[in-house]
């Protein structure tokens, strides 16, 4: 098994990937996008705490949250009901292909498992000529 997964490996993976690069979205919100420039689609998304997002248990926002993209809603659904994962949603994404992570939960899963999710996040929005780079024809 890989070592466990740190806050700090999200931005290595991602970096890691083909044309990408940490930009902004939804406003100022950091996002790692692909491909780089114009048309750069965001598949990680660091959230600010926000009234969507609350802690069932202590009732406080989650100040520390991460959005991956998924490639459909089964990936979604597959990593949320994986009680064996830290992933999970909310309502306020009821249909759209992402999950929700807490950086301080990461050490749940391993580092291999983390890169595979925001790799599969990368291809989803990537240019099909890059994913076919990356994995081969």
């Amino acid at each position: 098994m890989s070592r466990r997964a740190r806050p700090e490996d999200i931005d290595e993976i991602c970096g890691s990937l083909p044309e990408t690069e940490l930009g902004t979205s939804w406003g100022d919100l950091p996002t790692w996008k692909v491909p780089r420039g114009e048309k750069g689609k965001g598949f990680v998304l660091y959230r600010p705490p926000g009234r969507t997002a609350i802690d069932p248990e202590t009732g406080k926002m989650y100040d520390d949250l991460v959005v991956i993209v998924t490639p459909t809603e089964v990936e979604k659904h597959a990593l949320v009901e994986d009680e064996s994962t830290p992933f999970f949603t909310i309502d306020h994404f009821k249909g759209f292909s992402a999950v929700l992570v807490q950086q301080s939960r990461l050490g749940e899963i391993g580092r291999d498992e983390l890169a595979e999710v925001i790799t599969d996040a990368w291809a989803t929005k990537a240019p099909q000529k890059l994913v076919r780079e990356l994995f081969g024809e």
